[in-house]
């Protein structure tokens, strides 16, 4: 170790923000969720408690967040993911001046998400006859009155995913159009003169293997943004809870439990849940992803 000291100096701060930001919090949040805290008294420690009464009592989770989060994250993780990839081939067939305005265009609504969602969708989902949809199908003749979308339990989920593949276009994006841009043109040519006879059996055979930790970066990413959304319901409905939980994802549970009702300790538990689905499913993409050297996946 003293051998290679200026090599953990370089490290060093690395090291230190990954404890600090993440090891420790982490840890902290599995303690936490063994304990009954309310943020004032000390943390009193109710061992299995917690997760029990999440699988057993908590009606709210068993009925509505967890059937609402695996819909959410079946149509958004997947759809997003294959969509990103499908847009950033896409754009990569395009001349070089053009293709940096399409990527931003692509990547913009991941930056001003926020922005978006006041200017864009709630106007378009508006509750009254000032609502773009709502207006289009007065006039037509569709419905007699306005529809309130994002307080009908009916549609707001529905919103959501829309909404959420709409913005999904973020690092993971780019990552992807980086990958498919630095992939050797003369591969491509080697493929013609071996059998490759359309684009794609390139994209399956040459495209894909060859920007596997592009893709697998990109799965990383669409996990987190679909696992932890949560906000968009909040801020489509205005309110949190959602109407009847019809929005209600983890990451909104979590913060009724914590920053509302301040039951951490039950809020700590639900957020291991969370990153334990996060841990499984990160494993899962870095199997399919993970590339291969000397017969193991690194």
């Amino acid at each position: 170790m003293y051998k290679y000291r200026l090599s953990y100096l370089f490290i060093a701060p690395f090291v230190l923000a990954f404890t600090i930001f993440i090891l420790i919090p982490v840890i902290a949040g599995v303690l936490l969720s063994f304990t009954y805290f309310n943020a004032i008294e000390f943390p009193s420690w109710v061992g299995w408690n917690n997760y029990q009464n999440i699988f057993s009592q908590d009606i709210v989770f068993l009925q509505h967040v967890l059937p609402n989060s695996f819909k959410f994250a079946l149509f958004v993780g997947p759809i997003g993911y294959v969509l990103s990839f499908i847009l950033a081939w896409l754009i990569s067939q395009l001349p070089n001046a053009v293709r940096i305005w399409y990527a931003l265009a692509m990547y913009a609504p991941s930056l001003t998400a926020g922005v978006a969602m006041a200017v864009v969708w709630q106007v378009m989902f508006t509750g009254d006859r000032t609502g773009y949809i709502n207006s289009f199908l007065l006039r037509w003749g569709f419905i007699d009155e306005p529809i309130y979308f994002v307080l009908d339990a009916d549609y707001l989920l529905n919103i959501m995913i829309i909404v959420s593949i709409w913005s999904s276009m973020g690092i993971g994006f780019l990552a992807q159009l980086a990958g498919i841009l630095n992939v050797d043109r003369t591969l491509y040519e080697a493929g013609r003169i071996d059998g490759i006879s359309s684009r794609l059996q390139e994209i399956w055979y040459i495209t894909i293997p060859m920007m596997k930790p592009q893709m697998l970066f990109a799965a990383v990413m669409a996990i987190v943004h679909t696992l932890n959304s949560g906000g968009i319901g909040t801020d489509l409905s205005g309110s949190n809870p959602t109407p009847n939980y019809a929005g209600q994802l983890m990451a909104n549970h979590i913060q009724d439990y914590g920053f509302i009702r301040f039951e951490l300790g039950y809020a700590s538990a639900i957020s291991i849940i969370l990153l334990l689905m996060m841990f499984i499913l990160s494993r899962f993409f870095w199997y399919l992803f993970g590339t291969e050297e000397g017969g193991e996946k690194e």
